[in-house]
């Protein structure tokens, strides 16, 4: 299993990069990963998965935390939009870990505006985006765990909205070698999300060069079905240094998407007694995405380097506590994204 696992892992880092198809999927709020610990460590998530967040990266991950754990997080993103997230995870004896966790995008309203009317018509429009997950992982062996996530999608702007069903699957093995961790996922395989209401009702002449034409017929823009944005992540994750208190966490994910090149996200983590954290990660180093440029002027993604902090805060003995963590994320021309978010685990 374990030389199955490390063939996949090289196979999929060597398979170079792929046809971009960016702006072919709906959804795209699915892949802004959660959680500043995974931030922290460029997105190399995948094998590190074990608390709230892991709900999003690989489900199979909550099956090996030790506990229940509450998780928020409410950041600002790219352009006043911001992004919240909520994930709960808890033992249930006999059947394994469950979990459930609600993502959504809001933005501030904005004024409507028309050709005829470009200073706005006096109304206001909103976006939003919404995810609501349960949740279940169950260790298969001592070593071996699983998990599947089921999902409902949904995405609203003005009086319009779209609405899909997914599902996610993961696996993680851990190895005796240094603790090492092989995970794979599968994330948001599900229907196609079509856009819908009355934003799209029009009236229509038919014939406007004709004499008695009517000029007010209904009509319903049929509007074309979108693919969700499905990824395929694999990642190892190890301890390559560990002196008395202190250990050394490295993390690399393969990462294949449906609209996007493949890629590679490497991360680490320094942690001292297993409660004070600082972390620092590098996404997509190698992609390369203008290619509307010649060779000589090619430049990468806006997305780079990351660094992390956190620390727990025992309550009521060590089994219980809060974790806090920070991240951030240098954005290139778009600056950068700061987040923070606080656990609650017991």
């Amino acid at each position: 299993m374990q030389k199955r696992m490390i063939m996949l892992l090289v196979i999929t880092i060597s398979m170079g990069f792929g046809q971009y198809k960016g702006g072919t999927t709906a959804a795209q709020f699915l892949k802004i990963g959660v959680g500043s610990r995974a931030t922290g460590m460029g997105e190399a998530y995948v094998a590190m998965s074990r608390d709230a967040s892991g709900l999003y990266w690989n489900p199979a991950g909550i099956a090996r935390s030790p506990g229940a754990e509450i998780m928020f997080q409410r950041n600002n993103w790219i352009a006043d939009v911001a992004i919240n997230y909520v994930g709960v995870i808890f033992p249930l004896y006999g059947v394994g870990t469950v979990g459930m966790s609600i993502t959504s995008l809001t933005m501030d309203d904005m004024a409507v505006t028309t050709e005829l009317e470009p200073l706005g018509t006096g109304e206001e429009f909103t976006a939003s985006d919404l995810a609501l997950q349960v949740s279940l992982a169950r260790a298969l062996t001592d070593r071996f765990s699983i998990g599947f996530n089921t999902k409902y999608i949904q995405q609203s702007i003005w009086h319009s909205h779209a609405s899909a069903m997914a599902i996610d699957v993961g696996t993680l093995f851990r190895t005796q070698f240094n603790d090492m961790r092989l995970g794979m996922s599968i994330s948001n395989y599900g229907s196609s999300m079509t856009m819908s209401g009355r934003d799209a009702l029009e009236r229509y002449d038919p014939a406007p060069t004709l004499e008695g034409s009517n000029d007010a017929i209904p009509v319903d823009y049929s509007m074309d079905a979108w693919d969700l944005p499905l990824i395929f992540r694999v990642g190892i994750a190890m301890d390559v240094i560990e002196l008395g208190v202190s250990k050394l966490t490295v993390a690399v994910d393969a990462i294949h998407p449906n609209d996007n090149y493949e890629s590679i996200n490497i991360g680490g983590e320094f942690s001292i007694l297993d409660k004070y954290f600082l972390r620092a990660g590098w996404k997509s180093p190698f992609v390369e995405t203008n290619t509307s440029l010649k060779a000589s002027d090619l430049e990468t993604r806006e997305e780079g380097l990351t660094f992390g902090a956190g620390f727990d805060l025992p309550l009521f003995g060590s089994a219980s506590g809060l974790r806090f963590d920070y991240a951030y994320a240098d954005f290139g021309r778009l600056n950068n994204v700061q987040r923070f978010n606080m656990s609650l685990y017991f």
